[in-house]
C-alpha cells in the first residue's frame, strides 16, 4: 500500500488544509486554549486573536452557566505567528469542571477540562503508544485492542562490515514513522522516562494494559525494560554499540510485519556507545530495586561500554554508507555524550575517576541543559542535580546549577514576551520543533526542582504542555486523541495502513518546521508564513509531522511533573 491510498483520510488532510487555507487568507478571530484542560490552582489563559470581552462558561450536562466575564488583555504581535493577540486571564476559576471561552462576536474555544487530573489519561496514552511501536513481537487484540498485528522483523541482521556474520536483534520500539531502530534516540527516549519514574514515582500507577502488567513492576518500566533488552543486544565483543540496526533504505508504506527487507548492523560509533554507557548505569540504578539481576546486566554493559570509550578517546562518528537513506543521527561532536555518560558512571559507582572526567568536559564548550538526541549535556545536570546522595562534588553540582538556572531564566524570558507563553524563538521552530519545546520544559521543571523560587519555571513549563495541547497558532492539539481539535494523520507506517480511520492514542506531532523540507509542506505552505503557523496535518510530511519515541518522552516527565502533585 502506497501512501494516501486512504480515500478517508485523503479527504480528512484535504479538509485540514482547506481549513488552514481559508484562516490564513481571512486573517479569521480565534480563541486557543489548552484542549485537555488546566489544573485547578495554575494559572489559566487562552489566547484570542481580536475581541476585548470574554465569557467563560461551564457546561453541565445540557445547562450552560457563565462563572466569569472579563476584559482582555493586549499582548501585541508575537513574532513567531505573526498574530496580534489578546489574553483572556480566568485563573480564579478553580472549581471542577467542563468549560469553554466565547467572546464578544460569539465565537467559541474548544471545550477544555479544570480537574487535577486533567493530565493523567495523557500521560498514560503517551506511555502506551510506546507499547505500539513495539517490535519483534505481536501486538495481540488483547492489549492492542484494534491496533493488533502480527509479529515483525524476525529475522537475524547482518553485520555492515562483515556480512558472513549475522545476529539476533530483535525487540525494541520503531524509532518513528519508519521501522528502524537506532541507539541513540533509543538512550534518550529510555532517559526521560527513568528520570520521569525516578523523580515522580508517584505519577506511575496506572495499569497500562501491557503484556507484563500486574507483574509488580511499574508499567512505565515494564515499557522501558522492551527497549533496554533490544539495546543489550546492541553491544559488540568490545563494547562499543552500534550506531543503527536499519535496512538500506525506508520501506514503503506497508504494515510492520509486511517488511521483508533485510536489516543490517551498521558500524560503532562512540557517539553512540557514550550514550549506551550513560543510559545502562542509569538503568542499572533504577532496575535495582525491582530486578537485581537486570540491573546488574545492565550495569556491567554500562562498564564495558564506558571502556570502550577510554580505549577510543578520539572521535569516531557515523555517516550513512552510499546507498542507505534511512535515519542516520549522525553527530560532529561526541564530548556531551561523553560528559553524561561520565555523569552517570559518577553517580552509579562514586568512584573519584569519574569526578576527573566530568570537570575536564565541564570545561569544554558544551550547553549543558539540553536533552535531545543531538546534544545530550542535560543529562548529565540531571543526574547530578537530582542525585540526593551527595555523590557529586560542590564544584560539579554548583556549575551545572549555575548553567541550568541561567538558561531556565533565559526561557522565561522568552515566554514572557510570547502571547502564547511559548519559550521558542522564531528560529527555533526546526525539524521536531515540538521536541524543542517539551525538552525545555524539561529544563524548566529542572530548574523549579532546584530552585527555591520555584513559581516561574514551574509555570512556564506548564505553559509549555498548553502550548502543544492547543494554544497555539494553529488551533491543533499536537497530541493524537488528546483535545477537540487533535491531529490525525500522523507520518507513521502503521497509522496510515492499518485501516483505522482514528490514529493510536498519544502520539506527539514533529510539529511546525520554519523551512518545511517535504514535498507537501513546501508546496501547501506559503513563503513567508510565520515559523509557529508552518505544519500541515498530513501523513506525507515527515518533516512536519512524523512521530518518534524521543518527542513522547519528554513529553511523560513533563507531564509526570504536573501529575506528581509536587507543586
Amino acid at each position: 500500500m502506497k501512501l494516501h491510498e486512504k480515500a478517508q483520510g485523503s479527504a480528512g488532510r484535504e479538509k485540514g488544509r482547506d481549513r488552514i487555507r481559508a484562516r490564513r487568507k481571512e486573517g479569521k478571530m480565534a480563541i486557543y486554549c489548552d484542549q485537555t484542560g488546566y489544573l485547578p490552582q495554575s494559572v489559566k489563559k487562552a489566547v484570542m486573536t481580536a475581541g476585548k470581552t470574554y465569557d467563560v462558561i461551564r457546561v453541565q450536562g445540557a445547562s450552560e452557566q457563565t462563572v466569569l466575564s472579563g476584559s482582555t488583555q493586549d499582548a501585541g504581535t508575537d513574532k513567531a505567528s505573526g498574530d496580534h493577540l489578546y489574553l483572556a486571564d480566568f485563573s480564579e476559576i478553580c472549581q471542577e469542571g467542563v468549560y469553554y471561552i466565547q467572546n464578544e462576536e460569539g465565537e467559541k474555544s474548544h471545550r477544555f477540562r479544570i480537574g487535577q487530573d486533567v493530565y493523567r489519561a495523557l500521560q498514560a496514552d503517551l506511555i502506551k503508544a510506546l507499547y505500539y511501536q513495539r517490535c519483534g513481537c505481536a501486538l495481540e487484540k488483547e492489549h492492542a485492542g484494534e491496533y493488533s498485528h502480527p509479529c515483525c522483523h524476525m529475522d537475524e541482521a547482518v553485520l555492515w562490515e562483515d556480512r558472513s556474520v549475522s545476529k539476533e536483534v530483535k525487540g525494541g520500539w520503531h524509532d518513528a514513522g519508519d521501522f528502524g531502530r537506532y541507539i541513540s534516540p533509543a538512550a534518550v527516549a529510555a532517559a526521560h522516562l527513568l528520570y520521569a519514574y525516578t523523580l515522580f514515582p508517584d505519577s506511575f500507577t496506572e495499569n497500562l494494559n501491557i503484556p507484563e502488567s500486574g507483574n509488580g513492576v511499574p508499567d512505565v518500566l515494564n515499557e522501558c525494560r522492551y527497549e533496554l533488552e533490544w539495546m543489550l543486544k546492541l553491544q559488540d565483543e568490545e563494547g562499543g554499540a552500534y550506531h543503527k540496526l536499519t535496512a538500506l533504505r525506508h520501506a514503503d508504506f506497508i504494515m510492520p510485519q509486511d517488511d521483508k527487507d533485510p536489516f543490517y548492523l551498521f558500524p560503532v560509533s562512540s557517539m553512540a556507545t557514550a550514550d549506551y554507557a550513560a543510559c545502562m548505569a542509569l538503568a542499572s540504578r533504577v532496575y535495582k530495586a525491582f530486578d537485581a539481576s537486570f540491573a546488574d546486566r545492565l550495569y556491567d554493559a554500562a562498564v564495558r561500554a564506558w571502556n570502550w570509550l577510554e580505549k577510543h578517546p578520539e572521535y569516531v562518528g557515523f555517516r550513512n554508507p552510499d546507498g542507505c537513506n534511512t535515519g542516520e543521527y549522525g553527530d560532529d561532536c561526541d564530548r556531551d555524550e561523553r560528559l553524561w555518560a561520565a555523569a552517570e558512571m559518577l553517580i552509579t559507582t562514586g568512584d573519584a575517576a569519574y569526578q576527573t572526567k566530568v570537570r575536564e568536559l565541564l570545561k569544554e564548550d558544551l550547553t549543558k541543559t539540553d536533552f535531545g538526541w543531538t546534544d545530550v549535556s542535560g543529562f548529565a545536570a540531571l543526574a547530578v542535580l537530582t542525585d540526593k546522595s551527595g555523590i557529586a562534588p560542590a564544584d560539579i553540582v554548583d556549575d551545572l546549577r549555575a548553567a541550568v538556572l541561567a538558561e531556565a531564566d533565559r526561557l522565561t524570558g522568552i515566554a514572557g514576551v510570547s502571547g502564547y507563553g511559548v519559550a521558542m524563538e522564531p528560529e527555533d521552530y526546526v525539524w521536531g520543533s515540538n521536541m524543542v519545546v517539551l525538552n525545555r520544559g524539561m529544563l524548566l521543571v529542572l530548574a523549579a526542582l532546584i530552585s527555591d523560587d520555584k513559581a516561574a519555571y514551574e509555570q512556564t513549563a506548564l505553559a509549555q504542555l498548553h502550548y502543544l495541547l492547543g494554544m497555539n497558532a494553529l488551533d491543533y492539539s499536537y497530541v493524537t486523541g488528546h483535545g477537540e481539535h487533535a491531529y490525525m494523520h500522523p507520518h507513521n507506517r502503521t497509522t496510515e495502513c492499518d485501516g483505522i480511520d482514528l490514529p493510536m492514542p498519544g502520539w506527539v506531532s514533529g510539529g511546525p518546521f520554519k523551512t518545511p523540507a517535504d514535498d507537501v509542506g513546501r508546496r501547501h505552505i506559503p513563503a513567508g508564513t510565520p515559523p509557529m503557523k508552518c505544519y500541515l496535518d498530513d501523513a506525507a510530511c515527515y518533516s512536519l509531522n512524523e512521530i518518534t519515541i524521543y518527542w513522547n518522552s519528554p513529553a511523560v516527565f513533563v507531564t509526570a511533573y504536573f501529575n506528581a502533585g509536587v507543586r
